[in-house]
């Protein structure tokens, strides 16, 4: 099975099955959306269906919702988990404070609620989206559908006052439609390439009408597995301000991540 990963699908591989290793027996937990959370899935899936693992999951989108069923895991709404042990999700971007741009997979704002609703929240990604600087990645926010394009004019306008290197926007596209979230709502990328202030940004942004959620994760990360293409593996845990190196050996698998490997 591993042998036919890219570098890239290796590297969230590995740090998928790392984190899955943090997820003990009995907890309730959040689980993310995108391709790296889509890789943890399929590990607990794993776990449950050979060695027994008993949890209790609360997906953050319908596609999350629909894979954990796939594979055997309990799934429940937040509703009825109430709170939730640990979340573990995937990033676009992490900063050294493991500050978060999330919501590539359109998924921000039902991530946010489930990541807040969590003891700890836990990211998985590969090397790649670490960087000094949040902003390379388009900033995703939520808005209505009603009144969408005041909405828009009223960000553009916004930015203009924010510590940032870019100002454009565009309606995220789902082929020649726009593209709508599990709640019904459409998307606004920001192209700014830095953001100087995230925490003002995040701050200011969901005071504009007609915005739900931005995809600026604030001080709600606790811990980042980031992997590697060679199974090197790095825990940052920025409570406790350590960092631990581990590197996880392949073996062969049967076809239970085949469909992941595109």
């Amino acid at each position: 099975m591993t042998g036919e990963l890219s570098p890239i699908d290796k590297a969230k591989f590995v740090a998928a099955k790392r984190a899955a290793e943090m997820v003990e027996d009995g907890m309730r937990v959040g689980l993310g959306t995108g391709s790296t959370a889509a890789w943890l899935v399929r590990c607990l899936g794993e776990m449950v269906q050979k060695d027994g693992l008993k949890i209790t999951a609360v997906p953050t989108s319908s596609r999350t919702a629909a894979l954990a069923r796939d594979v055997g895991i309990n799934v429940v709404s937040l509703d009825e988990a109430k709170w939730l042990d640990m979340t573990i999700d995937g990033a676009d971007e992490f900063d050294a404070d493991l500050n978060l741009i999330k919501g590539g997979g359109g998924a921000h704002l039902q991530e946010k609620i489930v990541a807040t609703a969590s003891d700890q929240m836990v990211v998985i990604a590969d090397a790649s989206k670490s960087v000094e600087t949040l902003g390379a990645f388009p900033l995703p926010v939520e808005v209505l559908r009603f009144g969408w394009q005041s909405s828009q004019a009223l960000i553009e306008e916004t930015l203009v006052s924010m510590d940032v290197m870019g100002r454009s926007t565009t309606l995220r596209m789902n082929g020649e439609a726009p593209f709508v979230t599990d709640e019904g709502n459409y998307i606004l990328d920001l192209h700014l390439n830095r953001i100087g202030n995230a925490r003002q940004l995040a701050l200011v942004l969901n005071q504009i009408p007609g915005v739900i959620e931005n995809g600026l994760f604030i001080d709600i990360c606790d811990t980042v597995v980031i992997g590697y293409g060679d199974g090197r593996v790095e825990v940052r845990d920025i409570n406790e301000g350590t960092v631990e190196k581990d590197k996880l050996d392949f073996v062969e698998n049967d076809n239970l991540f085949t469909d992941l490997q595109d």
